[in-house]
């Protein structure tokens, strides 16, 4: 089935939400010139535990309870086949990671992929969705935190040089809940992803943290929306990103918005970026809108540059080699935030990677 089918506004590139993206690199997914292939790629890789289930579920039976002004995510919710859905039973606190896998194989087609993730009332998780291989996905997760559960969400787009990533990360946050997001984007040609978050009632909180690392030709874009509409909800955005070869090219856009019902909101968005070499570009754009004075605090700060001189020159006067400096330099960077994923083997795995991406450019 072709995208053609659907009615929805195809983006031209002047709209503000598509301005950065390169339109003609998306390989179809916004305006339907790709054919749609029948996958199913994602997969449970855990172990069997007492409260998870993992199933596919009819479309019909699992409606979006959200919507979306993206083409690719209205796109994804008309016409995905089915939905993933991993839910945790209320009252149940899950020891080891939950994975979830998606290994992409093809090029022929476009994937379309609506996930559910559900956390019952007082519960704990963490999720690790691990993506890599080559593909064309567009993709939805809408993530929905009962009242007082905690979700460590942590995605990890390791892909290969050819594949085409554009998705939403929705999260729904009940009364009380804590939802903590690590977004990871290391691989891919065009990555574009939006993590949102939509506060549903009063205690909840959010921490959205994220990496990324852009080589020759990338283009990574990561659009944050924070919905502030209820009393005091807190939240904390803090992404991090290195570039480095020429035309390498990252997007960030940090939107929050406190309605005038939220009043004792505390929120704070951080985007930092390290030019690595000539040629490459980094884009941040941080917004803040606020309708009501009646706030615990809200700010946001985004810095771009290049490396500090004087962590270069204290590592090399103390005879570690100018490449062997900057690889420590920008691993010190990263591990603020990808040590909060609390699993050496990805840790170590992701560092491998950034040194193969920086060994890859010259650095």
């Amino acid at each position: 089935m072709s995208l053609l089918t659907t009615n929805y506004l195809t983006p031209t590139g002047r709209e503000e939400a598509w301005r950065f993206t390169p339109l003609n690199r998306l390989a179809g997914l916004h305006d339907g010139s790709s054919q749609v292939a029948n996958n199913a790629s994602l997969c449970l890789n855990s172990p069997a535990v007492t409260g998870v289930k993992f199933e596919r579920v009819s479309r019909e039976l699992l409606v979006p309870d959200s919507t979306s002004d993206d083409v690719v995510v209205q796109r994804v919710h008309a016409e995905a086949a089915d939905v993933a859905h991993l839910s945790i039973a209320a009252n149940t606190e899950i020891a080891e990671p939950i994975f979830l896998n998606r290994q992409g194989l093809r090029l022929d087609g476009a994937e379309l992929s609506r996930v559910r993730i559900s956390i019952g009332a007082h519960s704990r998780a963490t999720v690790v969705v691990e993506n890599s291989g080559t593909i064309v996905l567009g993709e939805d997760i809408e993530i929905h935190l009962e009242a007082g559960s905690h979700l460590k969400f942590v995605t990890l787009q390791e892909w290969n040089s050819g594949t085409v990533h554009a998705a939403r990360h929705h999260a729904l946050i009940g009364r009380d809940a804590t939802f903590e997001s690590i977004t990871v984007t290391v691989g891919g040609s065009l990555v574009r992803l939006l993590p949102t978050v939509e506060f549903l009632a009063p205690g909840a909180s959010a921490e959205l943290l994220g990496v990324y690392f852009a080589t020759a030709g990338q283009h990574f874009e990561h659009r944050i929306h924070v919905e502030h509409g209820v009393a005091n909800a807190k939240s904390r955005v803090n992404y991090k990103g290195a570039l480095a070869g020429d035309k390498a090219h990252t997007v960030w856009i940090g939107d929050v918005f406190i309605r005038a019902a939220a009043e004792g909101t505390d929120t704070y968005e951080l985007n930092r970026n390290l030019l690595l070499s000539d040629g490459a570009r980094a884009d941040s754009v941080p917004n803040l809108e606020i309708e009501t004075g009646e706030i615990v605090g809200a700010g946001h700060a985004s810095t771009t540059g290049r490396f500090d001189d004087e962590q270069l020159f204290y590592l090399m006067s103390r005879g570690v080699p100018m490449d062997e400096a900057r690889r420590l330099v920008v691993r010190g960077f990263f591990a603020e935030i990808i040590s909060k994923i609390h699993s050496e083997e990805i840790q170590e795995r992701l560092m491998a990677r950034i040194d193969a991406e920086l060994l890859k450019a010259g650095h």
